[in-house]
């Protein structure tokens, strides 16, 4: 089992590398973010380092970007194009085709987090968080739940060419609404949406644990919001995921 499970971890990645799309716009597009953004904003926002505050956010957009955005379209793409139903009809155990899915997203996030915090390190002078493991936490813990959630909208998805709009019609607002991109002083029926949304709660454990010094249990109410959103996300998946065409 294990063997199956390194050998499938050792596919998804080399898969993923490989697609220069798929790694410009899950990899490298929110670490050219945070350098545009970085770069625009002054000193300060909201009493804090300015691009401390959005490498905060970056962070949140980053496991929503990687871990909802790649899973949903990746599946998709996949289950289209019958790849899903011939893995399905392989030796593979489908627990193990997931865990190693999972496994290579936390691995491209984990490169992301280091990535942003280098830069920001080098080029905006931020700090290295305090609170380090409660940090690998946070980043392992996003990437999982957005995972869920990515999972869930999979299922939904009919078409392989539509994934790619329906995600970023979810992704985009979501980040915008959360703060990702930086303060968000938005009109009530605004805040109101972003009330419910996960990445709000997620990016609101990020910045406990690196602008605050905190450790990842300190914020338990987000916590369970984002790891709510997520087991949904499995139930839903669970319920409605295939491994046939659907096009077909």
């Amino acid at each position: 089992m294990m063997r199956l499970f390194a050998h499938q971890l050792a596919v998804e990645q080399r898969v993923f590398w490989r697609n220069r799309e798929s790694a410009i716009f899950i990899f490298i597009f929110p670490v050219m973010l945070f350098l545009l953004l970085g770069s625009v904003y002054g000193d300060e926002i909201d009493g804090l380092p300015a691009a401390a505050v959005l490498l905060a956010g970056i962070l949140g957009y980053g496991a929503a970007n990687t871990g909802f955005a790649g899973i949903t379209i990746v599946l998709v793409v996949r289950r289209e194009a019958g790849i899903l139903k011939r893995l399905r009809a392989t030796p593979l155990p489908p627990a193990t085709y997931f865990a190693a899915s999972l496994c290579s997203t936390l691995i491209v996030f984990s490169l992301q987090a280091v990535t942003l915090f280098g830069i920001g390190r080098l080029l905006f002078d931020t700090a290295f968080p305090e609170r380090i493991f409660s940090m690998i936490a946070v980043v392992l813990f996003g990437a999982a739940a957005f995972c869920g959630i990515g999972l869930a909208t999979a299922s939904l998805i009919r078409s392989a060419e539509g994934s790619s709009a329906v995600v970023n019609v979810i992704l985009l607002p979501m980040a915008f609404l959360s703060g990702s991109f930086g303060p968000q002083g938005y009109p009530r029926v605004l805040e109101a949406i972003a009330d419910v949304l996960p990445l709000t709660y997620y990016i609101d454990v990020v910045k406990g644990v690196y602008l605050g010094g905190e450790h990842i249990w300190e914020e338990p109410r987000a916590l369970a919001v984002v790891a709510a959103w997520g087991i949904g996300g499995l139930l839903v998946a669970v319920r409605r995921f295939s491994w046939e065409p659907r096009e077909r």
